[in-house]
């Protein structure tokens, strides 16, 4: 199987395995390596939960953000045992290569990956552009649902404190750098949530004290691809002075766009301490006597 997703621009980041390009999957899907036994596992995880059931790209599973990596009842990813059923569910082994895409520029394909860096999924990527730059070119859609044979995945712990930071890790991260990647209106206060979006979620607007506002869609193109290193580096390096070797702590409202920022930062520049704040402005802005800015 090749695994090597040779591109020109994919070749220039900091770990070009962690991210394929269409053509590269589609080339995979026609010589028969995903969905097959021992071959690549392609998933989708998607904002819209319904959107899956209308067309995917073949040979996809999909895996729910909420209902397959959260816990049921504590605000927490599920445990070692979850995570080896719900991957062993879908065929994968400790070694498989698993590729992963979805709606809005991959903000929840980037949650899923990164919960998988969690629990040490060696090999898990991106494909770049996600479901709209699939759909974009034209390629092909299927409704038809894999039905693998389940196999053994390793029961194996989550190990959170690398890659993600609970709220007294951000109180004792404050001063160092912090980044923000919601929108200009949630960041300055003026919105809880998204603009489109219910405006509910938090008691307070504003943001952590002294984080940056660099909205995660900076990073990516029109079509939702991931801007060029150079670009990124001109933005997070260039405008925003932040180094490689930077202890940074990104957040947005509950993790997920700023799941996509911590890519960027690990994958695609090479940054080796980043972490996720997954609780977010939504803990942070209802939290008891936690400071704030506008």
């Amino acid at each position: 199987m090749s695994t090597a997703a040779s591109d020109p621009k994919i070749d220039e980041y900091a770990h070009p395995d962690r991210l394929v390009t269409t053509a590269w999957l589609a080339e995979r899907i026609e010589a028969g390596e995903v969905g097959t036994p021992g071959g690549i596992v392609l998933l989708e995880s998607d904002e819209d939960v319904l959107l899956y059931d209308t067309g995917h790209i073949p040979g996809a599973q999909k895996i729910d953000w909420h209902t397959d990596l959260n816990d049921p009842v504590t605000r927490d990813y599920v445990d070692g045992e979850a995570f080896a059923r719900v991957l062993g569910s879908r065929g994968i082994r400790r070694d498989t290569t698993v590729v992963i895409y979805g709606d809005k520029s991959n903000w929840w394909a980037a949650y899923a990956l990164w919960v998988f860096s969690l629990f040490g999924h060696e090999d898990v990527r991106l494909l770049d552009g996600g479901r709209a730059t699939w759909v974009a070119e034209d390629r092909e859609l299927t409704r038809d649902v894999p039905t693998p044979d389940a196999v053994d995945y390793p029961v194996v712990e989550r190990d959170d404190a690398p890659i993600r930071a609970y709220q007294d890790d951000v109180l004792a991260h404050l001063g160092k750098p912090l980044v923000d990647v919601r929108s200009p209106g949630e960041y300055s206060g003026e919105l809880l949530h998204m603009p489109d979006y219910p405006q509910e979620g938090a008691m307070r607007g504003g943001h952590i004290p002294g984080a940056k506002s660099v909205p995660w869609a900076k990073a990516a193109n029109e079509d939702g691809t991931f801007r060029s290193r150079a670009e990124l580096e001109a933005l997070y390096q260039g405008e925003q002075g932040l180094t490689p070797s930077d202890e940074v702590v990104a957040y947005c409202r509950i993790g997920e766009r700023s799941s996509h920022t911590w890519f960027v930062l690990t994958h695609l520049l090479g940054f080796e301490h980043v972490r996720n704040y997954d609780g977010s402005w939504t803990e942070w802005g209802n939290s008891v006597r936690v400071p704030i800015e506008k």
